[in-house]
């Protein structure tokens, strides 16, 4: 027994003392690394599990945020990822010459296609921006000013009715389908009629639900990868994919009928038929864009254009609501405006509270308050007094940047007045729709509809209050943080109070 044991011992030993040195290396190549000197909690140098934890459970802004207070404008929260907060670094990395790519994260947050939104090549996320922005201009979008404004109309009228019946409005609900149909009617030259049926459907599920599950896939995209290849069935990636193949048939089964009336019509049914995908439709056989890079773009659009305008929207008519003061002065300042206003009239007239309280519901409750990740290029990057080299990457986050104390005083309070006098720290730490040459595209289609439908609103109900109707309670509007922010309760109920007449409606369609 004693020779057995001599043996074995001799046999393991050369393996077990191997063993030994690659821990060792590896705790030296950990603590000695590239990242070692940025500041951070001790795990950050194994493992990212816990920053992935806080991404599932939709709480990560928050935890990164902590992290900021706690070690400061920059922060280690992985072996090769560091998040920083300062506005002169943030704006170095998004800066539109030699700007810091996007990471390679977005692939497996919205995988499979490429389009505007994911892509971390350049030269196709310029290809995609010279068809897709003039569009989404403000001069392109004139021409459908007529269409948005129906939209906000029948949210304002849908709001109304629901009030009379029920005693409160779910504006999140209204404004969630007047966004979904404004996006979808825009981007396949009809809407899904959200607004006209008023029901959450399967279509609007899929909506609230895509963006969590993303998180989840974008957390743990090698078991997505496994369960895909070997065709393993787990639940959570199996509801993922249920969702994303029914929004890529409601974009297909659009685009389809949108071209068939399009080669029924031809060029003229183009020209008469105007969507924000016109000119790719015209540019399809010189600019080598497929049909189906046509479904995908739409396809992000919707998913990126619907959640983000209408959560906006939502929390800003809840805190205006929960701020009498903010509310009077808006009221006041829209007094301006006739009770059947277009775009064009506001537009004509001075309303700068109105921009100061849109702006500072973006600054408290940023719609993408998650991190957006860049890749440090080559010969790596001077960051908050710190060397990241090539490879490695650098994340900002909307969430800590705009509650930055030394730009916004008292940050955590929603005060529109600060943007009276905006200082130039304030202007720096303010990045609501990103920044660089990847600014978001829908930016002035949002802010086309965050002022008509403000001011639709408070024109149309200037003594509404917050509704505890049913349960509803301020929990409700709690933040969920995932990529893109959402209240944990799904609803925002208003009390309406002595409605006036609902603006008069003209069908662009008629």
């Amino acid at each position: 027994m004693d020779v057995t044991a001599e043996l074995i011992k001799s046999s393991l030993y050369p393996w077990g003392a191997l063993g030994v040195v690659a821990i060792l290396l590896l705790l030296s190549s950990t603590l000695s690394g590239p990242l070692s000197k940025v500041p951070g909690p001790w795990h950050t140098r194994w493992t990212e599990l816990v920053s992935k934890y806080y991404w599932v459970i939709g709480q990560k802004a928050s935890y990164i945020q902590g992290l900021h207070v706690k070690y400061g404008p920059i922060v280690r929260v992985s072996p090769r990822e560091v998040y920083i907060a300062d506005p002169k670094a943030v704006q170095r990395v998004f800066k539109i010459k030699n700007e810091f790519p996007k990471s390679r994260w977005y692939l497996d947050f919205v995988p499979f296609n490429e389009t505007i939104f994911n892509t971390p090549d350049i030269a196709v996320h310029r290809r995609f921006r010279r068809l897709l922005s003039s569009p989404l201009s403000e001069s392109g979008l004139k021409i459908f000013l007529s269409q948005i404004e129906y939209k906000i109309d029948l949210a304002i009228r849908g709001m109304e009715e629901e009030y009379k019946t029920r005693g409160a409005a779910d504006v999140y609900k209204w404004w969630l389908f007047m966004s979904t149909d404004v996006i979808g009617e825009l981007s396949f030259g009809e809407s899904f009629r959200m607004l006209e049926s008023g029901k959450i459907n399967q279509y609007i599920t899929d909506l609230q639900g895509v963006g969590k599950l993303a998180s989840y896939r974008s957390a743990f995209p090698s078991l997505f990868r496994f369960s895909l290849r070997f065709r393993i069935p787990l639940p959570l990636i199996s509801k993922a994919q249920s969702y994303t193949h029914r929004i890529r048939k409601y974009s297909t089964d659009s685009i389809n009928r949108y071209q068939a009336i399009i080669e029924k019509e031809g060029q003229e049914g183009l020209d008469a038929r105007p969507t924000v995908f016109t000119k790719i439709y015209k540019a399809q056989d010189e600019e080598s864009i497929s049909l189906a890079d046509v479904r995908n773009n739409a396809q992000a659009y919707i998913v990126a254009g619907s959640d983000t305008t209408s959560n906006t929207l939502s929390y800003l008519v809840w805190a205006v609501c929960h701020h009498p003061e903010v509310k009077s002065r808006l009221a006041k300042e829209l007094e301006i405006l006739s009770d059947d206003f277009t775009y064009d009239d506001m537009r004509q007239v001075h309303l700068p509270y109105l921009e100061h309280v849109i702006d500072e519901t973006l600054r408290r409750f940023p719609a993408v308050p998650s991190g957006l990740p860049r890749e440090v290029p080559e010969g790596g990057a001077e960051l908050c007094g710190h060397h990241i080299p090539a490879g490695y990457t650098v994340t900002a986050q909307n969430y800590s940047l705009h509650r930055d104390a030394d730009a916004f005083p008292d940050p955590e309070t929603f005060d529109p007045s600060r943007w009276e006098t905006p200082t130039q720290a304030m202007k720096d730490a303010f990045m609501p729709f990103g920044g660089g040459s990847r600014i978001c595209i829908r930016l002035h289609l949002a802010k086309i509809e965050l002022r008509l439908g403000a001011a639709r609103f408070f024109k149309a109900f200037p003594n509404a209050t917050v509704s505890y109707l049913e349960g509803m309670k301020d929990e409700d509007m709690s933040p969920k943080l995932f990529f893109l922010v959402a209240p944990q309760g799904h609803r925002c109920l208003v009390d309406l109070h002595q409605a006036s007449s609902s603006p008069t409606m003209h069908d662009p369609r008629a």
